[in-house]
């Protein structure tokens, strides 16, 4: 029995070089297809016209003094704001949405109650990085807006 020697030939190279092209144009047809369906979308619908006012909107927004921190306790996510005296404030209006950085599958808008002292809704956060877009009216109509950072431990 002999032993039959492989050779390299022009059809196997161009098969070899096929299969690697077709694994990098898959993976990255994957990794467009998921970077698309997990795109949160905009956040204006005019950026141009959205700046027009911005400095108005952070003008009056500074002027409240108002100081925010999330934390959460067991399954409470708790918000205290704070005024520049360090007493706490109770918004005309609060709406909050609470989610991943990088992902609007785990988004929810829980719903907060005052409690005298802090803004607090039950709510389940798994452990990592989570972000609080809170929305915020003063008592005399000024709209208060900040994202907020919270990690939360395994």
């Amino acid at each position: 029995m002999t032993k039959k020697e492989f050779r390299l030939t022009g059809w196997h190279a161009l098969g070899i070089f096929g299969g690697a092209f077709a694994v990098i144009i898959g993976v990255n047809i994957a990794l467009a297809v998921n970077a698309v369906k997990t795109f949160p979308g905009l956040e204006v619908s005019n950026s141009y016209v959205a700046s027009q006012t911005f400095n108005a909107r952070r003008a009056a927004q500074v002027a409240l003094g108002w100081t925010v921190k999330a934390r959460l306790d067991e399954d409470y996510l708790i918000l205290s704001i704070t005024d520049a005296d360090g007493r706490p404030v109770q918004a005309a209006d609060l709406a909050a949405k609470v989610g991943r950085p990088t992902n609007v599958s785990e988004d929810r808008e829980p719903v907060f109650t005052f409690d005298g002292r802090d803004y607090v809704a039950q709510t389940d956060l798994r452990p990592g990085n989570w972000d609080v877009w809170l929305t915020a009216t003063a008592p005399d109509g000024t709209i208060f807006e900040q994202r907020l950072e919270l990690t939360v431990a395994n």
